[in-house]
């Protein structure tokens, strides 16, 4: 009996005392773990990314306007009411063809006036003529003085000056007698009738833009050929020129591509907004692009892949200009100062201060600094920092 007591007070001994390493050793591993994750989270995790080469080619969406290739107001060029017209909105017209007639009783007063004041010239001419003609017959004779027959000469002349006069002013009013018609410049499509019968008309004059309150009758746009403007940025504007062309989108249908050549660029900028007025032309317009159609320009504009580019995110802006955080060897930052090139979307060209194949720091926190230790991380789709290298940790 006291042999199995003694056997069973050993027997406990010895599991208390095992419990009792266990509970040490299993404290020390945890206090290990503790220690080896505070290590970690003291180190700031990133994500790293590397410059890459430039694209060949980058995409510039701007907005545009559709317009004719030539679209002309027609006003009447005499005053008078509207006798009739013959061709309405979306008529399809030749050039000189009869778009309306005007009635102009005090044109045809004046016409008609001149035409016979032209018959009392040409009456007063001729007996002038007859005259001068007469007295110069009997110069040298003392019939008549030489004085005498220089005046008669002389009221010819200025008869026949006379019926000049009338001869032009009879001829201007033929001419605007003509305008009771008003025609088509060229073949097109009559984009707008601004009159009816019976409204009165003023003559709009000879000056462009000077049109004395008066209202143009229709407007003729020839669409056989289609020009589009387009606002350009500076930034992009000198890669113009070396585009082929580009490609336009209508918002009813974006995934219908329409083909545009470039034609020309103002060369200037507007000093309000900085941009330069560009033309395309489109040769053969699809039914679905009218004058002033909004459509979205997409140019193609070449870059040099020789300069690298990296996300707009992995830059600092802080009192030194821009900077970026490379990594070295042992996973130091270090801020390096770049210079910017041209942005391009969500990257931007670095033209000096980097490299292809650098480690950078991708969205760098605000107080990240100079020789930090960091831990690269490998990002999960959708989210920054997610899981440490080879640890397979969130």
């Amino acid at each position: 009996m006291p042999k199995r007591s003694q056997l069973a007070a050993a027997v406990l001994i010895i599991l208390v005392a095992g419990l009792v390493l266990y509970g040490f050793l299993a404290r020390a591993h945890r206090l290990s773990n503790l220690r080896r994750i505070a290590q970690e989270h003291a180190v700031l995790p990133v994500d790293v990314i590397n410059p890459q080469p430039g694209p060949a080619t980058r995409t510039l969406a701007l907005p545009g306007t559709v317009r004719a290739w030539f679209e002309a107001p027609i006003f009447a060029q005499v005053s008078g009411y509207v006798h009739s017209w013959y061709e309405d909105y979306g008529a399809t017209v030749k050039a000189g063809q009869l778009l309306a007639t005007i009635d102009a009783p005090e044109l045809d007063a004046d016409y008609a006036a001149a035409k016979a004041k032209l018959r009392v010239a040409q009456t007063r001419y001729q007996l002038a003529k007859t005259t001068a003609a007469r007295w110069q017959a009997l110069a040298g004779t003392p019939a008549v003085s030489r004085q005498e027959v220089d005046v008669q000469t002389a009221g010819a002349a200025a008869a026949k000056a006379d019926l000049q006069v009338a001869e032009q002013d009879v001829a201007r009013y033929a001419a605007l007698e003509k305008f009771k018609r008003v025609v088509a410049p060229f073949d097109g499509v009559v984009t707008a009738r601004l009159t009816d019968v019976g409204s009165y008309v003023n003559a709009a004059g000879g000056q462009a833009g000077a049109h004395d309150g008066s209202t143009e009758l229709f407007s003729v746009a020839d669409i056989h050929r289609l020009r589009v403007f387009v606002a350009v940025p500076q930034d992009y504007a000198a890669g113009l020129g070396s585009a082929p062309g580009a490609t336009l989108h209508l918002p009813s249908d974006p995934t219908k591509a329409i083909a545009a050549k470039f034609l020309t660029t103002a060369r200037a900028f507007n000093a309000n907004t900085r941009t330069a007025v560009t033309e395309l032309v489109v040769d053969k317009p699809d039914t679905s692009l009218w004058p002033g159609t909004f459509v979205e320009v997409v140019f193609e504009l070449p870059t040099d892949r020789g300069v690298p580019t990296m996300p707009e995110q992995a830059l600092i802006f802080r009192a030194a200009g821009p900077q970026v955080a490379v990594l070295d060897a042992q996973n130091r930052v270090h801020l390096r100062s770049v210079t910017l090139g041209q942005n391009l979307g969500q990257t931007v060209q670095v033209t000096s201060g980097l490299s292809v194949g650098e480690r950078l720091v991708n969205n760098p926190p605000a107080g990240l600094l100079e020789g930090e230790l960091v831990r690269p991380v490998t990002p999960m789709a959708g989210y920054a920092p997610a899981r440490v290298d080879g640890a397979g940790t969130p």
